[in-house]
């Protein structure tokens, strides 16, 4: 074909038919060939001439331009449409010839079934979705090598029951407000094992991470925060952090002693970190400290992922003094579906801030681990890990989801929020905020799109463990080691600063999707608040010569203790009703007592 290049791409079929359908070929200039007068009308340049003047006698000049105009327009539009259509055969031509050319030694190199998918490479510069089709060379044949296999994404075919789904309307009772679950769209666990990528996601720059060890850090600034535990990196040492390069040493806590959880600080025992060792491809982790919350089971785990699963409670001595008084632990260290490791000499005073270590660092406690999912002490998982890590990263093409807060978008909304509730020390969160600030933090508007929201739910994070996530994670919390622990507020500033570097971005999926695989319970203090209070009922004295009756609560003069049942509160004319109802009864139990 002449007149210009499709742009072909060996392998891109069905890049070629995206690109067919998108771009405009190019117009080819080819000659017009007019064809031979006949000789009755002109035999020579005169009957010629006299033939245009007698056009131009009965027609206007203009319109006979219009005319001419309008010929040479058919002309070019019936060359480009037979140009299209041979473009067209070209394209399907080169298709079959390529996949004759497969042979029987011949593989495919892909990590999902064909009948179910369609495969995608990511754009690392545009950041589009296009197919590649991978054929390697058959055994014995000089061909040029190709490059290892990779996740490439993928995208569910037509007809797929996913592929249309939608959110239904909002439910119609205006009653009940506040966030609540929404439906989702989960894939059969079957399905979604058979998805999980054979190769781990790859991105530009960064390749190597490692992490800083130094036996005696030392606070090198009075005033600019940290631990023992997060080595105290100075400000040029955080600065540089954020400067990707392929190779990096940054910091990422555990900086004292030879591994992570070993006289580090965070300790744990070194049975529990062999069998940690051993968790090669999925980890789901949670932690209680402070015996803050009550351990939820997971629900609905499929006997895949409690074969292949690993399922890691974190819990200080406190908790698991708790746990054994109340006969929750058993001998092999596990309640229920969960393995529980106690950590000794934690690092912080704060249980808040201790639970930020296995939340953000899981890579560094887990090296072998391919994927984590994150659920903090109060959630109850209720959605296989298979269906989630589908759902929420590979069919998305994603290494990093977190699901944005349900009503605020913005850190200093955020920040003005943990202050109201008293979430943390007032003046440090304004420092932090005015620190940021000068960095350059604005607030959030529709300018950052496709950013969605600067404020995470941070109570759930689901990722895979290559460098880049674990370099997000390592400086997300030397932000909290740092400052205050409210994780909310540095996220943004973390996440944009390497989106500034690298062509990476976050899942943030709604956080309705969020309650639907995850239900929150409230933190002991709470339960414990909220539970009914305790009535004590003691003997009726006698009046008169008149015995005293016996209440059927009562038994022998000793003393019965009773949960008082909570009567819901009403509104409008219910609940002046019901107040008339129980003074009524009220009166009536004090007639009954004088009996």
């Amino acid at each position: 074909m002449t007149g210009g290049s499709l742009g072909l791409r060996t392998g891109s079929y069905g890049s070629l038919q995206q690109q067919l359908q998108n771009s405009v070929l190019p117009i080819q200039t080819t000659p017009i060939i007019l064809r031979k007068p006949s000789k009755m009308l002109m035999t020579g340049s005169r009957e010629k001439e006299r033939f245009l003047l007698r056009i131009c006698k009965f027609v206007g000049r203009r319109k006979v331009g219009m005319l001419l105009l309008g010929f040479v327009s058919a002309l070019v539009f019936i060359s480009v449409l037979s140009t299209d259509k041979g473009a067209t055969e070209s394209v399907d031509r080169h298709h079959a010839r390529h996949i004759q050319n497969i042979g029987p030694n011949d593989r495919m190199v892909s990590s999902y079934p064909e009948s179910l998918l369609i495969y995608g490479e990511q754009d690392n510069k545009k950041g589009t979705n296009t197919s590649v089709l991978k054929i390697m060379p058959r055994s014995g044949e000089n061909k040029a090598p190709l490059p290892p296999a990779i996740f490439m994404g993928y995208a569910h075919p037509p007809g797929h029951p996913c592929e249309k789904f939608a959110f239904p309307p909002p439910p119609a009772d205006k009653k009940r407000i506040g966030p609540r679950p929404c439906p989702i769209c989960y894939l059969p666990v079957e399905q979604a094992i058979g998805l999980m990528p054979k190769a781990p996601s790859t991105f530009p720059i960064l390749k190597n991470l490692t992490y800083v060890y130094e036996e005696n850090s030392i606070r090198t600034e009075p005033f600019g925060g940290g631990s023992d535990f997060g080595g105290y990196p100075s400000l040029k040492q955080r600065n540089g952090s954020f400067d990707i390069k392929e190779s990096m040493n940054v910091h990422c806590g555990f900086v004292r002693g030879s591994k992570p959880g070993h006289q580090t600080g965070f300790n744990i025992d070194d049975a529990d970190l062999l069998e940690m060792k051993q968790c090669y491809t999925i980890v789901v982790a949670s932690a209680i400290f402070g015996n803050y919350d009550i351990i939820q089971q997971p629900k609905n785990i499929s006997d895949a992922a409690k074969k292949n699963v690993c399922f890691y409670m974190f819990v200080d001595e406190e908790t698991e003094a708790y746990m054994k008084n109340s006969s929750a632990l058993d001998i092999r260290k596990m309640v229920g579906l969960w393995r529980i490791v106690v950590v000794r000499n934690l690092p912080y005073t704060d249980a808040r801030r201790n639970g930020k270590v296995p939340k953000l660092l899981l890579h560094r406690m887990f090296p072998n681990a391919r994927f984590s999912i994150w659920i903090d002490g109060k959630l109850e998982l209720v959605v296989d890990p298979y269906q989630i890590l589908e759902r929420f990263l590979w069919r998305n093409n994603a290494t990093f989801a977190i699901s944005r807060h349900y009503r605020r978008f913005d850190v200093f909304e955020e920040a003005e929020a943990n202050k109201a509730a008293s979430k943390y020390d007032n003046a440090s969160i304004d420092y932090q905020v005015e620190f940021y600030k000068r960095e350059g933090l604005t607030s959030y508007s529709e300018a950052k799109l496709p950013i969605t929201s600067d404020v995470p739910e941070g109570c759930v994070i689901i990722r895979e463990h290559i460098p880049i996530t674990n370099l997000f994670t390592c400086l997300w919390f030397n932000e909290v080691d740092r400052f205050t622990s409210r994780d909310q507020i540095s996220f943004s500033t973390v996440r944009d600063k390497i989106m500034s570097k690298v062509n990476w971005s976050i899942n943030m999926f709604m956080d309705c999707e969020r309650r639907n695989f995850v239900v929150q319970a409230y933190h002991r203090d709470l339960l414990e608040h909220m539970a009914p209070p305790i009535a004590v009922i003691h003997p009726t004295p006698a009046l008169g010569n008149k015995p005293p009756r016996k209440s059927s609560l009562v038994n022998d003069d000793r003393v019965v203790r009773i949960p008082v049942r909570k009567i819901p509160t009403k509104r409008g004319r219910d609940k002046r009703t019901s107040s008339r109802r129980h003074r009524k009864a009220a009166a009536g139990s004090r007639d009954n007592n004088l009996i």
